[in-house]
């Protein structure tokens, strides 16, 4: 691999590995991800945290090895029930009765009564007839998918769906199709491509790379013309969409065209888990077929108990939800003066789309964690090549103060380098 073209390169372009020894990484992997360019830009990753996952944290700096303190605008906790008082408080006192794990498979030895109150209450909070639970959100879709479809169906997705979607319908043998983001023009030629088979429209609330929503009274009008069920995830929304938190399908009032729900335990309600709801005799069918529902060990009780007590601080009024969105709309107006690109985002996750680039990209990540601000960069294939991003997660536990100081970094380190064109290449 000649040096000049390394950073012509990304992980797109090494998942084959063609090796004649299965365990040895691809040889050209190996030269790319060892020169210093590449080594500073996924140095990046997996910087381990010091403190809990709140607005003001401890990052220890994979570059210099030191620990600095951040804004950290990279996590999932909207709502801020990681470290609630009362959600932490439920898993103490869970952990005491129950001890850590769970040290069984669902089916089997897993399943305490903390599952079994938890998926009734979710399944109320959700309007169905039935729950079940998953020990993480990827194993949810992955598995609802797998247990629902077989060889000969078609699922029909939104290009931009999720990456557990499509290794779903790969673990089912079905034939996966996608329609343009979120054109229900072009789902309907999909779906009448495929007329005749069984099919299901995997779609999802919030997009987690572009934070806007799905047209779902466009789809859903689309999906009951075609008779054809809607599935969506609602992984990024629950909790903080819909008058009561429901999600999307809620906030556009089209719940009845939705035949399948999913929602995740790690992101609004901070914990770790995903869930699917719907109808009671479904659910009772996907227990018996959906592999990571039968063959993981069932969600650790302190887990579920903190879940549940999630639950109850975000729909017991719209305190949270309503905090969230007030430091949506300070964040909102202060990125707008910038001259930035925010794509079309309607949600609680704002990018800051760069460009083409990933050395820029990743040069204005370093500037910004200098600075003492922790906003990761998504590069290719995370997103489209030309459209290479930061990702701002807003939480409900951030301050005018530090939506402001934020703000005033993002500015000086990502705003004003774009606006001059200091990174062109």
């Amino acid at each position: 691999m000649n040096p000049e073209d390394i950073l012509k390169f990304s992980l797109a372009d090494f998942g084959y590995n063609d090796n004649d020894q299965v365990l040895d990484p691809p040889a050209d992997f190996e030269t790319w991800i060892d020169d210093p360019r590449v080594g500073m830009a996924m140095s990046f990753f997996e910087q381990p945290l010091e403190k809990a996952p709140t607005p003001r944290t401890t990052l220890e700096h994979r570059l210099s090895g030191e620990s600095r303190q951040m804004i950290n605008l990279t996590s999932y906790n909207y709502l801020g029930l990681s470290t609630h008082p009362e959600v932490v408080e439920a898993a103490i006192e869970a952990l005491r009765t129950y001890g850590v794990g769970a040290s069984g498979a669902a089916m089997l030895s897993g399943t305490f009564d903390q599952h079994q109150k938890f998926a009734a209450e979710l399944a109320e909070f959700k309007d169905r007839g039935g729950c079940m639970l998953f020990p993480s959100g990827y194993a949810g879709n992955l598995g609802a998918i797998q247990a629902l479809l077989q060889r000969g169906d078609v699922l029909v997705i939104d290009e931009k769906c999720h990456r557990s979607v499509v290794d779903g319908v790969k673990l089912s043998g079905a034939r996966l199709a996608t329609f343009r983001h979120n054109d229900a023009e072009s789902l309907d030629e999909m779906l009448e491509r495929h007329d005749g088979k069984r099919r299901m429209v995997v779609v999802e609330g919030v997009y987690s790379m572009d934070g806007d929503l799905a047209d779902l009274p466009a789809i859903a009008e689309v999906c009951d013309a075609h008779e054809v069920a809607l599935y969506i995830d609602e992984a990024h929304s629950t909790l903080v969409f819909g008058e009561t938190g429901r999600g999307v399908a809620e906030h556009f009032d089209v719940e009845s065209s939705v035949g399948m729900t999913f929602g995740t335990l790690s992101k609004s309600f901070g914990g770790i888990g995903g869930f699917i709801c719907a109808d009671a005799r479904l659910i009772r069918y996907m227990k018996c077929y959906a592999s990571p529902f039968q063959f993981s060990c069932a969600l650790p009780p302190p887990v579920v108990a903190a879940m549940r007590k999630s639950l109850e601080v975000a729909t017991r009024d719209s305190t949270v939800r309503d905090k969230l969105w007030k430091n949506v709309a300070h964040f909102r107006r202060n990125l707008e003066t910038m001259d930035l690109d925010l794509g079309e985002s309607d949600s609680q996750i704002i990018p800051i789309i760069v460009g083409a680039s990933g050395e820029k990209l990743f040069n204005l990540a370093l500037s910004a964690q200098q600075r003492g601000l922790y906003l990761q960069p998504i590069d290719f294939p995370a997103v489209e090549a030309h459209a290479r991003r930061f990702r701002i997660s807003v939480s409900a536990q951030l301050t005018e103060e530090d939506i402001d100081e934020a703000c005033n970094i993002i500015e000086d380190v990502i705003a004003g380098p774009l606006k001059a064109g200091e990174l062109d290449e």
